[in-house]
């Protein structure tokens, strides 16, 4: 992909971000335009079937693309919650219109149009809680898995259940 195609790409993804989408399915889009395709699989132990707390999940990235095509777009505008932090803003919530997916981003605090990237998960529930401190956003979905992104490589997400689920 030449300079030229890179910045409009770029552009696109942004304008895209600014009307409140971004493309459907488990992907991670960037800033620069650049899209990850991850794959959201369960893991649990033959004797924890019963019980959630035995799950183990993983978001496996399964190709990174500089030039791609949204074959749809979905809603991000429902925001559920947020949080401030050093300079960065996690946002998280859903996409009702689209089947109650969840997504969470990381934006700029002073300007929320400005963001770092957006995950989008067609395999998770909406997000309704999100905390940001130095190195992590974490978000929480309505079904009490947490979704820990390191604010610089969130396609390295750790999943586990919250203790109280």
């Amino acid at each position: 992909m030449n300079t030229s195609d890179a910045t409009a790409a770029a552009r696109e993804v942004r304008r895209r971000w600014r009307a409140g989408e971004a493309p459907d399915g488990d992907v991670i889009v960037y800033a620069d335009g650049s899209l990850s395709v991850m794959d959201l699989t369960c893991f649990s132990s033959p004797h924890g079937l019963e019980d959630p707390r035995a799950e183990r999940w993983e978001w496996v990235e399964l190709l990174r693309a500089t030039a791609w095509t949204a074959g749809d777009w979905v809603d991000v505008d429902c925001v559920l919650a947020t949080c401030a932090y050093a300079g960065g803003r996690a946002l998280a919530g859903e996409s009702a219109a689209h089947g109650s997916i969840g997504w969470v981003a990381l934006t700029r605090d002073d300007d929320p149009g400005a963001f770092a990237w957006v995950a989008v998960s067609g395999g998770s529930n909406p997000f309704a809680e999100v905390t940001l401190d130095e190195t992590t956003v974490t978000a929480v979905s309505t079904t009490g898995h947490v979704w820990a992104f390191p604010r610089n490589a969130p396609h390295q997400v750790r999943i586990t259940t919250a203790p109280d689920h």
